[in-house]
């Protein structure tokens, strides 16, 4: 019985153990790589998806979900198409987009990170400038 009872325990502590060493969708963050840029047609965005525990760039994330609009402004009807460009560095999503006014706009992402169950999602906001 007593043997029963140990292989239990270290069951559930190394399951606990397992499950708080995984990262949750939680664990990660989108970071703009300029906050700022000037307002135009075909801005690059360049976003950078970042583990929160450790601090690295987040490599090979599939992006499959972008809208950027003037949310932060009030004015979420004013979206812009969305395209994305081949990344220059790990970790480092661009997309290319119109910003046609200075202002405020919203970045929203959707993505799915390598071992991770769970959809990624972020809000960025960018300033466009005169």
């Amino acid at each position: 019985m007593h043997f029963k009872l140990s292989t239990a325990a270290l069951a559930a502590t190394l399951s606990f153990a397992a499950s708080a060493a995984m990262a949750g969708a939680g664990d990660y963050a989108f970071e703009p790589v300029n906050p700022e840029m000037k307002k135009g047609e075909d801005v690059t965005l360049a976003l950078r998806l970042v583990n929160k525990k450790s601090g690295k760039p987040v490599p090979d994330a599939v992006i499959f979900k972008t809208r950027v609009d003037m949310a932060p402004d009030g004015m979420a009807e004013m979206e812009s198409a969305v395209a994305p460009l081949p990344s220059k560095e790990p970790g480092v999503y661009a997309f290319k987009t119109d910003m046609p006014m200075a202002g405020r706009y919203q970045v929203t992402l959707s993505a799915k990170v390598q071992g991770e169950p769970e959809t990624v999602t972020g809000k960025v906001v960018v300033t466009a400038t005169k």
